[in-house]
């Protein structure tokens, strides 16, 4: 008897990318309807939830000493329980239009590859308590791919790279699994943090997290262009305490992140070494799909096209082909039902 029965397809099934930097959400039917970061602020006098999404965002760094401004998951997992749940919460209420339901939605939330057992059941009761009658965990490569439309089900090699905030998952896929992968926390808050770090060694001046990234997306680049990026950056001189205002430009960025670049084509060549060989044919002649935030940074496809030796191409709307893919999971779960990760395993795993 298949698991899941017709009746389902009239329910309010949502799609979740549970990301560390940003959060989006697909309603059956509808598409994405909420894309905000992943952030929450919190007043520890009340204990109560103060602002969520971009409005959070905008405190960082302003508030009093009561209120915290909390980025609940880290490297793609859940580190803040309580405030996970939360979050959900809002996204589901906000993502049905605040309507009470009788009968909550079942939801298919993406994960990074590899997470542990814990850590997925901490997703999925994350979920269930924020209000979801069925939590399905679906790997984020998986997710992707079905998202940007690639061959999954069918017996041909498809390697996928999906560079988030907090981790970059690399996967071949085939035949409804996953034959290697990898997740790696070299990913887009790695690349903030390398800039952090070049700042102050070569500048003596201190930057938040938020100006790093505004200036990777700014100017960030991993090849040299033909017009050279600037962007002037202010912050506080190590030497005096004072505030100071630098420029830097895509030279300085390209060298700031090369590390840690060096050390995502070091785990993407670990993947292809443990590809088996007819795999290996396919993904020569159809080559590597990039999506997820990261894949926007200007020149990657290029670089990792000529560091590989295959051919690279960036999914169409990459912020959101997670989020794509298993929204198109809750169209029909039952033709995916191989990729998810599986309750009663987790359950007797833990």
């Amino acid at each position: 008897m298949p698991r899941f029965s017709k009746s389902s397809l009239f329910s309010s099934d949502i799609a979740i990318d549970l990301g560390t930097t940003n959060t989006l959400v697909y309603v059956r039917g509808r598409g994405v309807v909420i894309n905000e970061p992943s952030v929450v602020a919190v007043n520890d006098k009340t204990h109560q939830m103060v602002a969520v999404g971009r409005e959070a965002k905008s405190m960082l760094g302003k508030t009093p000493g009561h209120i915290r401004v909390v980025r609940p998951l880290a490297h793609g997992v859940i580190s803040d329980f309580e405030v996970t749940e939360e979050l959900l919460t809002y996204l589901i209420n906000k993502a049905q239009g605040g309507r009470v339901r009788l009968f909550g939605p079942r939801v298919v939330i993406g994960v990074p590859t590899g997470v542990t057992n814990v850590q997925s059941r901490a997703v999925r009761d994350a979920a269930k308590n924020a209000g979801a009658r069925e939590a399905i965990i679906l790997e984020e490569p998986v997710a992707g791919a079905i998202g940007a439309k690639l061959p999954v089900s069918e017996a041909v090699g498809t390697m996928v790279l999906d560079i988030g905030g907090g981790t970059t998952d690399i996967a071949v896929i085939s035949l409804k699994g996953m034959v290697a992968s990898r997740s790696s926390h070299v990913a887009g808050d790695r690349f903030n943090e390398n800039i952090i770090d070049f700042v102050r060694s070569e500048f003596k001046l201190g930057i938040g997290e938020r100006t790093a990234e505004d200036v990777k997306i700014a100017i960030g680049t991993v090849v040299p262009l033909p017009e050279t990026l600037s962007r002037s950056v202010r912050g506080r001189d190590y030497a005096t305490g004072l505030p100071r205002e630098i420029v830097l430009t895509d030279a300085h960025i390209r060298e700031a992140i090369t590390p840690s670049l060096d050390a995502l084509m070091d785990a993407m060549k670990e993947v292809i070494e443990v590809t088996p060989p007819e795999l290996l044919s396919d993904i020569l002649q159809q080559g590597v799909t990039v999506f997820g935030g990261g894949a926007l940074l200007r020149g990657l496809p290029q670089i990792l096209a000529k560091m590989l030796g295959v051919p690279v191409r960036v999914a169409a709307d990459p912020l959101s082909a997670v989020v794509r893919g298993a929204g198109i999971v809750t169209e029909d779960p039952g033709s995916y039902e191989d990729f998810f990760i599986d309750e009663e395993d987790i359950l007797s795993e833990a």
